[in-house]
C-alpha cells in the first residue's frame, strides 16, 4: 500500500532532471576546455585548436577519446583503493552541488507543474557548503594515495587553500542571508526578483565570494596545487587515462557550478533585469525556456571571466595566497557582515 501511495511521476521527473543536469554539466565542462584553449589563443594572438572538425569544435571529443584509450597505470607503491577513490570523490562532489540550483521557473507539462530544481531544500546554502567541503578530500586522498612527495605536497597545499578560503566565502554569504532571511535557494532568487539583484546591495560580498570561488576551483592565480614549475604536475601527477580525466573534468565542472551558484546568489538566477516577463503573455513553458537560456548566458559570462583571469594574472606565491585569505578577505567579509547588519537595523527603524 505504501508503494502505491508514492508519487511515481515525481520520482520520474526528478530522475530525468538529474540525468539532464549531469549530461549538461559534462557537455559544458567538455566544451569549456575548448573555450579555454580558444580564449587563450585569442589573448596570445594565435589560432588555438583548428584541425579537429570545423573551427576545431571536435577537439574535446579527440581529447576525451585519447584519455579513454590511454594506458591505465596504478603505481605499485600506491594505495590502490584510495588511488581510485580520489578522482571519483572529486567528480562526485563536483556534480552534487548542482542539486539545489534553480535552473529556471517551473514548466507545465501533462497537467503537472514541473520544478526546474532537483531539490528545493530549506538549507540549500548549507548543502552547497557541505558538499564543497567534501571536495577537499578528493584532492587530499588522491595526492596521499599516490605515495609521491610532490603529489602529497600539492595535495596539502590544495587542501589548506580550500579550507582557508571557505571561511571567507561563508562570511561573505552571511550578509546575503541576512537580507533574504532564508537558506533556501528559491527564496533567495525570489527576493532578488522582487527587490533587485544582490550585486547591487552586496558588491563587496560578491567580490569576496568570486575571489574565494577562484581559490576553491584551484584556478589561476590560486593554482598552487598544480604549479608545474614547483611541483611537476601537482596532486594528480601519478594519474593517467580517465582517472586523470576525472580530475580535469571535475575542475571544469566546479567552474560551471561555481558560476551557476554566483549567478543564483548575486545576479538573480533566471531573472531578466528591468523586465516583467509575465507581461509578455507567454505560457509557462516558454517563460521557463527563456529563463533557462538567460541563466546559462549569465553562467557562460562567468566561465569566460574564469578563463580570462587564468591567462592574464600571474600566479601568487604561497605565502601571498595564504596572507590574502586570512589577513585580507576574512576581515573584509566580517566588516561587510557588520555593516550590512547595522544598515538593516537602521532601515527597520
Amino acid at each position: 500500500m505504501y508503494l502505491l501511495a508514492l508519487d511515481w511521476w515525481l520520482i520520474l521527473e526528478k530522475c530525468l532532471l538529474v540525468a539532464v543536469v549531469v549530461a549538461l554539466s559534462f557537455f559544458i565542462a567538455m566544451y569549456t576546455t575548448y573555450a579555454e584553449r580558444k580564449v587563450a589563443a585569442w589573448l596570445q594572438d594565435r589560432r588555438g585548436p583548428n584541425r579537429a572538425g570545423p573551427f576545431g569544435i571536435f577537439q574535446p571529443l579527440a581529447d576525451g577519446g585519447k584519455l579513454f584509450f590511454k594506458e591505465e597505470i596504478i603505481p605499485l607503491a600506491s594505495s590502490r583503493f584510495l588511488f581510485i577513490l580520489g578522482p571519483s570523490m572529486a567528480m562526485l562532489t563536483a556534480l552534487l552541488t548542482s542539486a539545489v540550483i534553480p535552473w529556471s521557473t517551473p514548466m507545465h507539462l501533462f497537467g503537472r507543474n514541473i520544478s526546474m530544481q532537483i531539490a528545493d531544500i530549506n538549507i540549500g546554502i548549507l548543502y552547497v557548503f557541505g558538499v564543497v567541503s567534501l571536495g577537499v578530500y578528493g584532492i587530499l586522498v588522491g595526492g596521499w594515495a599516490s605515495n609521491n612527495k610532490f603529489s602529497l605536497l600539492a595535495a596539502i597545499r590544495g587542501a589548506s587553500q580550500m579550507i582557508s578560503y571557505e571561511l571567507a566565502m561563508g562570511l561573505a554569504l552571511i550578509a546575503v542571508l541576512m537580507m533574504t532571511g532564508s537558506l533556501q535557494m528559491s527564496v533567495i532568487v525570489q527576493n532578488q526578483v522582487q527587490h533587485g539583484w544582490h550585486i547591487i546591495y552586496q558588491p563587496l560580498g560578491f567580490v569576496i565570494f568570486f575571489v574565494c570561488a577562484l581559490a576553491e576551483c584551484n584556478r589561476t592565480p590560486f593554482d598552487m596545487a598544480e604549479c608545474e614549475n614547483e611541483l611537476n604536475f601537482g596532486y594528480h601527477q601519478e594519474y593517467s587515462s580517465m582517472k586523470l580525466g576525472f580530475y580535469l573534468f571535475a575542475e571544469y565542472i566546479n567552474m560551471f557550478i561555481s558560476s551557476a551558484v554566483m549567478v543564483t546568489l548575486f545576479f538573480g538566477a533566471y531573472d531578466i533585469p528591468f523586465v516583467n516577463e509575465a507581461s509578455w503573455g507567454l505560457n509557462a513553458n516558454w517563460l521557463a525556456i527563456i529563463g533557462f537560456i538567460v541563466f546559462l548566458a549569465k553562467t557562460f559570462f562567468f566561465l569566460f571571466v574564469f578563463i580570462w583571469i587564468r591567462w592574464t594574472i600571474p600566479r601568487f606565491r604561497y605565502d601571498q595566497l595564504m596572507n590574502l585569505g586570512w589577513k585580507k578577505l576574512i576581515p573584509l567579509a566580517l566588516a561587510n557582515m557588520i555593516v550590512t547588519a547595522v544598515v538593516m537595523l537602521l532601515l527597520k527603524k
